[in-house]
């Protein structure tokens, strides 16, 4: 049998490890066509995405009908994530994320290559044994054009 200090050491390293399949899953729903209705139900009732140039968006509704439409913007996107660093306090947590985005976006009217170098302030609660996102604060330290990208590039396979 486990003692308390196992238990809960147990529960740690579960919970980071529950934390980072839950951020890999909206960024695999984000690179799988900005899936509103998916990404909205990793987040609590009133969940908060925020970005200084993308919005603000407060609970469910407002997140998943802001990523149904953003699609039309941002026709692709593909994050690679890194260097988290994630601290735990009982049903809370607290994440720090840092990711390089290739993405394409709509400007004008017409689809750019672009490189956005972002970093994540992420805090998820646990209800009922599940954890959830409580806010997405993300911050854009550089989005630049990337010349010569891929906009023209030809799609070769959908990943779903």
């Amino acid at each position: 049998m486990l003692n308390a200090d196992a238990l809960n050491r147990l529960d740690h390293v579960e919970s980071v490890q529950e934390i980072q399949k839950l951020k890999h899953t909206y960024w695999h729903y984000n690179d799988t066509g900005l899936r509103g209705d998916d990404i909205a139900d990793l987040f609590t009732e009133d969940g908060v995405w925020s970005n200084a140039e993308l919005g603000h968006y407060e609970g469910r509704e407002a997140i998943r009908s802001f990523f149904n439409g953003a699609s039309e913007a941002i026709p692709f996107c593909a994050h690679v994530g890194m260097n988290e660093i994630i601290d735990i306090d009982g049903d809370t947590a607290r994440a720090k994320w840092r990711c390089l985005l290739p993405c394409t976006l709509v400007e004008d009217g017409k689809e750019a290559s672009r490189m956005i170098l972002i970093d994540y302030r992420d805090d998820f609660v646990r209800i009922d044994g599940c954890w959830y996102i409580k806010m997405l604060d993300i911050l854009f330290n550089f989005n630049v054009e990337y010349a010569n990208g891929w906009a023209d590039a030809v799609k070769v396979r959908d990943v779903a």
